[in-house]
Formats: C-alpha cells, sequence, structure tokens
C-alpha cells in the first residue's frame, strides 16, 4: 500500500479517457512531454519527479489517423522503460485496448503467436503489472504474461448501464461466436441480477478462414424475444450483422448489440448502418466515431470505463481487491 498518491500519465491520443479517470482518483494528470522528429523518431519524458512512486500509464493500443498501433505500442514501451531508469518505484501499464491480444494461437503452420511477442516486450522494459480491459481470450492472455496482469471484464459495465433501457418482457443474450460464449455467459449473469428475472442464453455458429465468414446455426431460443448481442469488440462489423441476421431470421423482436472496444475498421460503419441492429454500446476505451447515415444518439451509445479503470486503479494502488470489483 502507498502512501502517495498515484502518478497517472496518458500518453498522447488517450488523454480524453485519462481526464476521466483523474477526476474519478481526485488526481491531475502527471505532466509529461512528447515530442517528433524530422526522421519519424520521437521521445517521451515525464516533466515531474517520478522517483519511488508508483507510476501508472494509460495507453489504449489501437491503429487510428494519427498513429498506428505499432507505433502506440512502442511509445507505451519505451516511456514505460524512460519512467523505471528516472527510478520509479513500480510501473503499471494501464492498456484499455491490447493491441495483437487476438493473435494469442497458432492456427496455421508456422504461424506467429504475437500476443506472446507483445508480453516479452512489457516484461523487458520492466513493466511491473499490466492493467486491460476485455481482452480477447483471457486465459490465453494470463498464460502469455510472466508478470502480474489484471483483466477487468465489461460485463457489470454493460448490464448495470443496459438494464434500465430494456422493454418489459424476455430477453435473450446471444455470443455471436461460439469462442465468446463463457464472455456472453458472464453478461448474462450479470444482465439477470440487474433486471432480477432470467435471461435466456444462445450462441451463433462463426468459421473464419482468409478473413471470409460462414456458419449460419443458432443455438438457443430467441423467437419474440429481445436479443443483446455480447462480444469484445468491434472490427469490420460482419461477425455482429451475421449474427443478429441469424437472430431476426428466427423471430427475435429486437436485437441489440454491445461491445468494449468501438474499433470500426475499414467499412465497418457503413455495414453497421445498414444492418439490423437497432441500437450499439460501446465503451470509450478507443475512440469511436457515430454510425454513417444513422443518428448517433438512437444508434450508437458509448458507455465509459472510466470508473471502471478509475476504480481498479484505486485498488491496485492502495491494496484493495479488484476481484471484488469485478463481482460488484
Amino acid at each position: 500500500m502507498s502512501l502517495e498518491p498515484p502518478l497517472l500519465f496518458a500518453l498522447r491520443g488517450s488523454e480524453p479517457l485519462g481526464t476521466k479517470i483523474a477526476q474519478h482518483l481526485g488526481i491531475p494528470l502527471a505532466a509529461h512531454e512528447e515530442r517528433e522528429f524530422d526522421d519519424g523518431e520521437h521521445k517521451a519524458r515525464p516533466l515531474e519527479n517520478v522517483r519511488g512512486r508508483c507510476c501508472y500509464v494509460l495507453h489504449a493500443l489501437h491503429g487510428d489517423a494519427s498513429y498506428s498501433a505499432n507505433d502506440k505500442l512502442n511509445r507505451l514501451l519505451f516511456f514505460i522503460a524512460t519512467l523505471k531508469d528516472a527510478s520509479a518505484a513500480r510501473v503499471i501499464a494501464v492498456v484499455p485496448y491490447l493491441a495483437y491480444a487476438r493473435k494469442d494461437r497458432k492456427t496455421k503452420p508456422r504461424d506467429p503467436v504475437t500476443m506472446r511477442y507483445v508480453a516479452q516486450l512489457f516484461e523487458a522494459v520492466g513493466t511491473d503489472i499490466l492493467l486491460a480491459l476485455e481482452v480477447h481470450n483471457p486465459a490465453a492472455f494470463q498464460n502469455a504474461f510472466r508478470c502480474p496482469t489484471e483483466q477487468l471484464d465489461s460485463a457489470g459495465l454493460f448490464a448495470r448501464h443496459i438494464a434500465g433501457k430494456l422493454c418489459p418482457g424476455e430477453v435473450a443474450v446471444v455470443s455471436p461466436d461460439a469462442g465468446g460464449v463463457k464472455r456472453a455467459a458472464l453478461f448474462r449473469e450479470r444482465l439477470s441480477q440487474a433486471l432480477g428475472r432470467p435471461v435466456n442464453m444462445g450462441f451463433v455458429e462463426k468459421y473464419r478462414s482468409a478473413g471470409l465468414l460462414s456458419g449460419e446455426l443458432l443455438v438457443g431460443d430467441v423467437a419474440g424475444r429481445q436479443v443483446l448481442l455480447f462480444d469484445d469488440l468491434i472490427s469490420s462489423g460482419q461477425t455482429l450483422v451475421r449474427a443478429a441476421t441469424a437472430c431476426c431470421a428466427r423471430g427475435a423482436a429486437s436485437v441489440w448489440a454491445a461491445a468494449a472496444h468501438g474499433l470500426c475498421n475499414t467499412d465497418a460503419l457503413q455495414r453497421l448502418g445498414a444492418g439490423p441492429i437497432d441500437r450499439i454500446f460501446v465503451s470509450d476505451s478507443v475512440n469511436v466515431v457515430g454510425i454513417v447515415g444513422t443518428p448517433p444518439e438512437t444508434r450508437l451509445e458509448v458507455v465509459s470505463c472510466a470508473t471502471l479503470l478509475g476504480e481498479a486503479i484505486r485498488r491496485a494502488h492502495d491494496g484493495g481487491s479488484i476481484v471484488a470489483l469485478m463481482q460488484s
């Protein structure tokens, strides 16, 4: 347990979420400098004394119009190493979205296991703890890292927010693929608690090869029910649209979707805007924009993860239980 408050740094592009987290903690964002050089190199350094302090560095590792995922990863690693060189007592990486977490196993001969390589990079620069939100495969994430990790799920965050918006009647939570059944089951449990009534469960089969999706089977009864698709992220939007179409074909009364990370790559915005999903909920783990051609206030809703991340930082710093946080 530390007697001093934590130092929270938010690297460039992560300041909006960092400001919200700092407000929850009742502290200012720690000052730092980031400089760009003409040849594409950069440097970042803290502008206050970090000797003997616990430092938390926030950076979401998604590619955007300003920086690639690789560039953001590089900047975060360099800044962690800089803090360690400046004699910080502990450096905790707070990564709302962890790049390369989906590549956690070999699916073809001679495939890379990129998440393990990323884990080795964090370990090499001296990261004491890595805290991430809704990783793709929690078990693979935990096994990849030798340094301590904390994985925050978003089930409770979305369940509490969505429960009051649902119409009376039967509800079903559906995983858009079989691999996400455990994640969706946890959300179903939390939603059932928030609603105070049973919630049905189902999943849609999915096969992916060379970027092409197939599989049409829907397991579970959705007829006449309000369906909630739950996933860790939205990338191309194909998975959610396929699952929503399957649910509508089986008589779902309406389909909503929730995902922690609204990456919305390629033509995802157009695909989702034209699809059968009535409402979409995402967190602010990454910067999100409205669905093309549709008023964002009626189709896309951002549920801030700042309080969840802030409380996890508080407990990590003060010796509280993050397990209890996830169960609350």
